[in-house]
Parts: C-alpha cells; sequence; structure tokens
C-alpha cells in the first residue's frame, strides 16, 4: 500500500521542497510545516518587505517597500494503492513603492508531481516545476556588466522537468535510472541573448544494501549545455563518474556523499576537469525541530558568458529550524560561496569571488491554520570582476492562511 506518508518518496519529497523554495517565495530561512493534514490546501498570505536594492544593482541602489499578496492551492495524496500525486499553484502579486516604470507584477509557479510504483521491485517518479518570476529572489550578479546599463527586468521563465526510475535487481542491489531537463529563458533581450539555455542531465545509478541504513552507491551522469544564441562558443558536454554512502538512522538523522571527478568540453575552449564533491546531512533532534547542511564543489555557468566560461563553485550551506515552543519556530539558513570565475582566453582572466546568501525568520503558529512571520535576508556578492558586486537587504513581515 502507497501512503501520502509513504517512506518510498518521502526522500524524494524533501529534495524536490528544498529545490523550490526559491522560486516560490521570497524568504531563505525554512518554513514550519502546519500540517493541517488536508489533500487539498488553499492559503493565502500577505505581507510588506523594505528592499534596498531592487535591481541587484553594483551602484545607484534603489530601495523600496514591496507589497505582496499569494494565494495558494495545492494537492498532496495518494490516487491509488500504488499512485502518490502532487500539485501545487502559486499566484504572486507585487506592488512596488518606488521603482522606474512598472509598478505592479504577477508571478506564477506550477508543480506536479506523479510517483507509481508498478510492482513491489519497479517504481518512477516524475516531477516538473514552471515558474514565470517578476520579482527574482536574488538577482544576477554582472547584469550590469551584460546589459552595460542598470538591468531594470531580470523576470524569466524558467521549466524544470525530472523523472527517476527504480529498480530492485535483488534483495539488496538497485538500479535507478535519472533525467533532468531544465528550460531558462530571459524576459530582457540582453539578458536572453547571453544566457538563455537548456541543461539536460542523464545517470545512471547503482547501490548496495550493506546494511539496513547504509547503502553504497556508484554513479555515472552526463550533462549538456545548450545556449540557444551563440552555442558554438558556450555550450559544454560535461561527464561525471562517482561513489558515496547514503546513511539513514530511524527517520532522525540521514547522510548523503558523493565523491568523485569531472571532464568538461567547451566548445571553442580549451577542456577541464575537476574532482567532484557532493555531501549533505540532516538531523531532526526534537518535534518541529532540525538541523541540515552540506557541501557541493562543481562546475555551474555564470551570468557573463560573454568574460567567462563557468563558475568553480565551493558551496556550504546550513540550515535550521528549532520550535521554541509548539506555537513558536525560529529558523534561518546561510550559503557561502567561495568560487572561481573561469575567465575566456583572450578576453579575461579567471577571478576570485565570494557570495553569501543568509536568511532568518521567527513564526508564530496559533492555530494550524494561521501563520505570523517576521523575516530578514542578506545577498552579498564580492568580487574581483567590480562590475559583480552586489549587497542587499530585505525585512519583511507577513501573515497567512490556509482553509
Amino acid at each position: 500500500m502507497l501512503g501520502s506518508g509513504s517512506t518510498l518518496f518521502a526522500r524524494a519529497s524533501l529534495a524536490l521542497a528544498l529545490a523550490w523554495v526559491p522560486l516560490a517565495r521570497a524568504v531563505y530561512a525554512p518554513v514550519p510545516d502546519q500540517g493541517v493534514g488536508q489533500e487539498w490546501t488553499v492559503s493565502l498570505r500577505s505581507g510588506a518587505t523594505w528592499d534596498n536594492n531592487i535591481f541587484g544593482a553594483a551602484h545607484d541602489k534603489i530601495a523600496s517597500w514591496v507589497f505582496e499578496a499569494v494565494p495558494e492551492i495545492a494537492f498532496a495524496g495518494s490516487l491509488d494503492d500504488r499512485t502518490y500525486a502532487e500539485f501545487n499553484y502559486t499566484l504572486t502579486l507585487d506592488h512596488f513603492d518606488n521603482r522606474p516604470g512598472t509598478r505592479d507584477f504577477a508571478s506564477h509557479l506550477v508543480s506536479g508531481r506523479l510517483a507509481r510504483e508498478f510492482t513491489p521491485t519497479v517504481s518512477l517518479d516524475v516531477t516538473d516545476l514552471f515558474a514565470i518570476v517578476k520579482n527574482p529572489e536574488s538577482l544576477l550578479a554582472g547584469a550590469d556588466g551584460v546589459t552595460h546599463t542598470k538591468n531594470t527586468n531580470q523576470s524569466f521563465d524558467r521549466n524544470e522537468a525530472d523523472a527517476r526510475a527504480t529498480v530492485n535487481l535483488a534483495p539488496k542491489i538497485g538500479l535507478v535510472a535519472k533525467f533532468r531537463e531544465v528550460h531558462f529563458a530571459y524576459d530582457n533581450v540582453n539578458l536572453a541573448r547571453a544566457i538563455d539555455r537548456d541543461e539536460l542531465l542523464y545517470g545512471l545509478e547503482g547501490t548496495y544494501d550493506i546494511l539496513p541504513e547504509l547503502k553504497a552507491v556508484g554513479e555515472a551522469r552526463h550533462e549538456d549545455i545548450y545556449y540557444r544564441i551563440g552555442g558554438e562558443t558556450k555550450n559544454k558536454r560535461t561527464d561525471f563518474v562517482m561513489a558515496g554512502l547514503d546513511y539513514a538512522l530511524a527517520k532522525k538523522f540521514s547522510l548523503t556523499s558523493r565523491l568523485g571527478g569531472e571532464w568538461r568540453d567547451r566548445a571553442s575552449e580549451s577542456s577541464t576537469n575537476s574532482p567532484y564533491v557532493e555531501l549533505s546531512a540532516r538531523y531532526d533532534y526534537a518535534k518541529g525541530s532540525f538541523l541540515s547542511g552540506g557541501y557541493v564543489y562543481t562546475f555551474e555557468e555564470t551570468s557573463n558568458v560573454a568574460q567567462y566560461n563557468d563558475t568553480l563553485v565551493n558551496r556550504f550551506f546550513v540550515n535550521i529550524q528549532h520550535a521554541i515552543t509548539p506555537l513558536v519556530v525560529a529558523s534561518g539558513s546561510v550559503t557561502f560561496e567561495p568560487s572561481t570565475l573561469e575567465g575566456r582566453r583572450g578576453i579575461s582572466s579567471s577571478k576570485n569571488e565570494h557570495s553569501t546568501h543568509a536568511g532568518v525568520a521567527l513564526t508564530w503558529l496559533p492555530t494550524p491554520h494561521w501563520s505570523f512571520a517576521i523575516t530578514a535576508d542578506h545577498d552579498l556578492v564580492s568580487s574581483e570582476d567590480v562590475s559583480r558586486h552586489q549587497e542587499r537587504d530585505r525585512y519583511g513581515m507577513n501573515v497567512g492562511y490556509t482553509f
């Protein structure tokens, strides 16, 4: 039997929830789960935020109050004893008190998931998320360098499709096939010409259960990055090989590790390679309280591909949620990224860069349906490329009700 709380898909649900957060809201800290216990929920959140750099500009910052209303409808539940489904639609309406040009924006987020257990040994999990984002949470560093003027429109559309097929070949041996496609489309013509792209990832993972709580993993991945304009100088192909362990103890503590290498073939530029590291852990130390964190070392795309091939990223992240009382929850999140911008031959040398994204929130949950929160977020990018400097602070308060 497969219910909405099935352990078969619990880990995937957590990973997807964390991945979708940046698109769904404008606060970094984890959001407490109110747990109303319904398959269908309708909610409304509204609030106000003071933003001291609404365009994420390196200079001549513009500050404004942002007033927001966020209605949402969601479903999460079993369709039958082998099929689990999720659906979410979120509309975000923003009004800027001080902004040149348009002051009212509507962003949309639509997500869906279907998980099917065909037999006790074969399952498929498919998700899709489509977002139209008009007020990005953490704006592009270096957008001024792309357009040579202050960029007042960093709105974008993004679609991410994921599929994961699992086959248990023997009682202790499993095989997982993975696929991901991410599509970026920016509204601004200059940004679109520079960084509109599709990212495709294919992977095959083999697992062996050493102990009931300990699993050995070997994995190979292949990634293609296709730029829709000027791809002959920007496209990349990357192969990954890695191995690691997955550890889960009594639903309280989990640890995932992947160590390996990646080999990147760049169009019209020299190829390169690098170690690949992916570490994450989570500890649920009390009801409504957890601590999670991790580290990633890999190549990622940069917002200024005219000067840089890509970014070699070190990413450290920590998330905490602590129930001070059953009705009051404090939460926080910090991401720190010491990175290297890999310069293009004859155009730019490589540059060092440090990025910090942090947020805290205090939430009061007087009933399973009402929530009140105050939040603070901070973005700081310090770079040897001065056009990429960014400093942004946001302070807000909001109230929400779930029907």
